[in-house]
């Protein structure tokens, strides 16, 4: 049997951070915004003539192997497959998995290659999971991995595509599709790696506790990141391209203010060659300090913020937006 999958990773345009359980409890009306791209992580599942497991990701070229699933638990290494593989009690396989996302770069590849492999290994223990249960178990799992709260936005985009909203209530959360014309925002946007690697669980934690320990300053910098987030909306349904730039801008002034490292001097350096080249808006993808960076700005001057951002030491992302989610074969 051989089983493949893949999931697309995404850009936050607004939002994150307050996706982390209960954060978004305490601001009402919060929720998130973001677009899935192309750039996807893929997990390839082959049975074996015997009961043994191996694991092997192409990225990093590291290999676990076990002779049961029940070892797999207090593996380190490649820990989140190695959960994985244990939660689904699996046996008698290969899973290889390999992801077009940089390493770090802030764009959820770690969520996207989350839900491929749930999704792959589902099927191979022919298992039935509704989607939303299926991201449950993602989203746990990534927790017991990094040992803090994961958010609750980087799974949907894996898993359905499009340019959406997450709304965060007291009684769910909600998918909202956004009608936004997907070539419209990508023709105004471009996506490099910085050459900083980030570690989100660290950021976020640290932001978490302050929040959860009564930290004023905290509480009102996520009060207007859920502010810009609904303008974010509101700008990209009107089709009103100059307001989702200033939404852009808006949410990465805020960002920033969360906590000190979530910019860096190299982060700075790249956002102002963008804006000399004539974007009106960048920031950082993901929880900061490091990994991708967006730029957003008038589609006759992308080429020049591509470049620009080039010549300044980044590494150009080539992208689409992604109008489907997770994939099986």
């Amino acid at each position: 049997m051989r089983i493949e999958t893949s999931a697309p990773t995404r850009i936050d345009l607004a939002g994150g951070t307050l996706d982390i359980w209960p954060l978004y409890l305490f601001h009402p009306g919060a929720q998130t915004v973001n677009a899935a791209i192309s750039i996807r992580a893929r997990a390839t599942i082959e049975s074996r003539s015997d009961n043994r497991i191996l694991i092997r990701s192409q990225d990093t070229g590291a290999t676990v192997e076990a002779d049961d699933w029940r070892e797999l638990w207090d593996q380190r290494e490649l820990r989140l497959l190695s959960l994985l593989v244990h939660f689904f009690e699996a046996r008698g396989l290969t899973l290889t998995t390999t992801s077009e996302s940089p390493a770090g770069a802030g764009i959820a590849g770690s969520s996207a290659l989350n839900v491929a492999v749930c999704a792959a290994l589902a099927q191979w223990s022919r298992t039935h999971y509704e989607p939303e249960a299926l991201l449950q178990v993602a989203m746990n799992v990534e927790a017991q991995a990094i040992n803090v709260p994961t958010g609750l936005q980087d799974y949907r985009p894996a898993l359905y595509g499009g340019i959406a909203a997450l709304e965060l209530e007291a009684d769910g959360v909600r998918r909202v599709a956004l009608d936004v014309d997907p070539s419209q925002l990508e023709r105004r946007l471009v996506l490099c790696y910085t050459g900083e690697p980030r570690n989100s669980g660290t950021n976020n934690w640290e932001i978490f506790k302050g929040h959860i320990d009564g930290d004023r300053h905290v509480f009102d910098c996520f009060e207007r990141i859920r502010d810009t987030a609904a303008a974010m909306r509101q700008a990209l349904t009107a089709g009103n391209w100059d307001e989702v730039g200033r939404a852009l801008a808006e949410e990465w002034e805020h960002r920033k203010r969360l906590a000190p490292g979530v910019s860096t001097p190299g982060i700075d350096a790249l956002i102002e060659r963008a804006m000399a080249a004539g974007a009106t808006a960048a920031k950082v993808c993901g929880a900061g300090g490091g990994g991708c960076l967006v730029a957003f700005g008038p589609p006759e001057k992308r080429e020049a913020i591509r470049v620009a951002l080039q010549d300044g030491g980044a590494r150009i992302l080539n992208f689409s937006i992604e109008r489907h989610g997770l994939t099986r074969a």
